[in-house]
């Protein structure tokens, strides 16, 4: 962009008291804008990943928190005792199960409960639940969904034949008719005392999925990956982020135990102060980017772990090899070991990965000294066995770099910010260097202007973040990605806020914040050309970027900085168009949207007016548009 539009888009970032603004978009030249410019970071923080867009739904089904794990999530059904039981393993990763002894009566209707993480989403349609039970025992189990008060919304009967002498696994499908808003809803087992001959049963690992994205088993939630969809980004970076490197090297995120049967997977302390049940594992972020037909950006760790412990030269060898293998598995086919273990578990086909980033933020946490040293030593050997692979460093601080960074890498930068600083990064990227790609990984306005913390976006840090973006969409030859961060959180149980969208166990309650839909009207509306704009005010309230598509579909983002209304007319000299219209964020600057109180998303509006003549339309404070015009 350096060049042709360096100077027709130079920026002020000064907020001018203006009324009214005209821009003339040119429909000659441009510069190609990159096809992957929004995009999803995710990793497993505020329970987005147990509990949040992984489909299962029971809390501490695994009790992978080992000595650290608790029964808060459970309940005795029909005055049993419940207890957690090391003398009977159900694997050596799943050491702890659930022991459910009688009543003295022996008798009567009993079992036990699982509240999910702060109550069990109750939505109409299919669910999908099963469990591991030791004991002998013959006769029916009914699994149900049920109120706190007892109430059943639905039950199915499972016939169940089991010994004391190892683990046998039940399963069963449970339809649903009924939606339930309230948040102490249950997962429940209940069967005859009389027809256990033991005193107890042993049951192991307990799930509940309502309905997985593509119908995948150990899926997504449909509704979750659904409503992310709908923002139309193109690439995911997982699977962090700071849970990515852990903080300690024995808690970083381990590939290799991430894989096969869920039976199988410890789970690992997370950095967010949870145990991850690594249910969402690293085939689970395939598939996910697999079907949703997005790009991956695979984060691998590099040596270095929050507490400011490295590993490097000799010793970094085996982590350089661990990335190779599962690069293999990932990628190899099936005359490879990893590509055959890969094909064991269902997946014989290779997927495709076309960016790896090396490390997380390694610019903090101590690890700047070394990560020159340590990118080189991982990047040499991806490269060398992945030469068509984009390699991107985690951090732009050339201090932490290499002194010359090899051809085609790319290089991340993070910003959580107050609305003011980001207006005040509008025009960062202007007189960058064209041969310096850039990944914007994370970016967030986090407090407002007085530094308070923000917990749920409002209109004012969106709008700012809206700024930074057409900053990023002007100068997106260079800047290749952006991701908002972090992407999901369940709202009672969130460590960072504010986060994209967020839900909690009541049905109806996924929510996109006002920067939800600031990211859903940027990136569904982006055309492949950047177009130079001539405008007869300075930059400061209102900021504005025109692309094109190769149909001839103009876009022109706008946002309002400020507290005035503002006009807005936009003239296309030489081009005609059938339709225009104008689809507008706007409303009370301080008001944040909150689960089944929504009160602001973008409504869409025709306009009149011609390509010669203008479309004039009216920006309220803090607003963020995108005027649409169609041939």
């Amino acid at each position: 962009m350096k060049g042709l539009l360096s100077t027709l888009l130079f920026a002020s970032v000064a907020i001018h008291p203006a009324w009214s603004v005209t821009l003339s978009v040119s429909t000659a030249g441009g510069n190609a804008s990159s096809p992957l410019l929004y995009g999803y970071m995710f990793e497993d923080i505020n329970y987005s990943g147990d509990g949040g867009i992984h489909g299962q739904v029971l809390k501490d089904n695994g009790f992978q928190a080992g000595t650290a794990a608790t029964l808060n999530a459970y309940a005795a059904v029909g005055g049993t005792t419940l207890s957690i039981d090391t003398a009977n393993p159900l694997t050596t990763a799943i050491t702890r199960t659930l022991k459910v002894a009688n009543p003295s009566a022996n008798s009567g209707t009993v079992g036990f409960a699982n509240k999910g993480y702060n109550g069990v989403p109750v939505i109409a349609g299919t669910y999908t639940t099963s469990f591991w039970v030791k004991g002998t025992y013959s006769g029916n189990v009914a699994v149900s969904l049920a109120a706190s008060n007892g109430t059943i919304y639905n039950t199915v009967t499972i016939k169940v034949q089991s010994t004391s002498k190892q683990f046998t696994e039940f399963g069963a499908t449970l339809p649903v008719t009924y939606s339930s808003t309230a948040l102490d809803n249950v997962w429940q087992v209940t069967y005859d005392a009389a027809l256990a001959t033991d005193s107890s049963l042993n049951f192991a690992l307990p799930q509940l999925f309502p309905a997985t994205f593509k119908g995948r088993s150990n899926g997504l939630r449909a509704d979750v990956v659904n409503f992310l969809g709908d923002i139309g980004g193109t690439f995911l970076r997982w699977p962090g982020g700071n849970n990515l490197e852990g903080n300690t090297i024995a808690t970083r995120w381990a590939w290799n135990e991430t894989i096969g049967p869920v039976q199988n997977r410890p789970g690992h302390l997370g950095t967010w102060t949870y145990y991850n049940t690594d249910a969402l594992g690293l085939l689970e972020y395939l598939y996910w980017t697999q079907d949703m037909g997005i790009k991956n950006v695979m984060a691998v760790w590099a040596g270095h772990a929050l507490n400011g412990d490295v590993v490097t030269g000799a010793a970094l060898d085996p982590y350089v090899d661990d990335i190779l293998n599962e690069l293999e598995f990932i990628l190899g086919d099936t005359s490879t070991q990893y590509g055959a273990l890969r094909a064991s578990y269902g997946q014989v086909e290779p997927f495709t990965i076309d960016f790896i980033e090396i490390g997380n933020e390694e610019n903090l946490a101590g690890g700047c000294a070394s990560y020159a040293s340590r990118f080189t030593q991982i990047y040499n050997a991806i490269h060398a066995a992945y030469p068509d692979i984009t390699i991107i460093a985690s951090t732009t601080d050339t201090a932490c770099l290499p002194s010359t960074l090899p051809a085609g890498v790319w290089t991340d930068i993070h910003y959580y910010l107050q609305p003011n600083q980001f207006v005040k990064l509008f025009n960062e990227w202007d007189n960058w260097s064209r041969d310096w790609p850039i990944f914007v990984g994370e970016y967030a306005s986090t407090s407002d202007n007085s530094g308070a913390k923000t917990y749920w976006s409002d209109l004012i840090g969106s709008c700012s973040e809206a700024v930074y973006m057409i900053g990023l969409e002007r100068n997106s030859d260079i800047v290749k990605m952006a991701s908002f961060a972090p992407l999901l959180e369940h709202f009672d149980l969130a460590q960072w806020s504010p986060d994209l969208f967020g839900l909690d166990s009541s049905a109806g309650s996924l929510t996109g914040s006002t920067s939800y839909y600031v990211q859903k009207l940027f990136a569904s509306n982006k055309g492949s050309t950047i177009k130079a704009v001539t405008s007869d005010s300075a930059f400061g309230p209102v900021y504005w970027v025109a692309s094109a598509t190769d149909a001839g579909t103009y876009y022109v983002k706008l946002a309002n900085y400020g507290t005035t209304t503002q006009s807005v007319t936009v003239k296309v000299p030489g081009a005609s168009f059938g339709s225009a219209s104008l689809i507008l964020l706007s409303g009370n600057p301080t008001t944040s949207n909150y689960p089944h109180s929504v009160s602001i998303t973008p409504t869409t509006t025709s306009v009149s007016g011609s390509a010669s003549a203008g479309y004039t339309v009216s920006l309220p404070q803090y607003a963020v548009a995108v005027l649409v015009l169609k041939k």
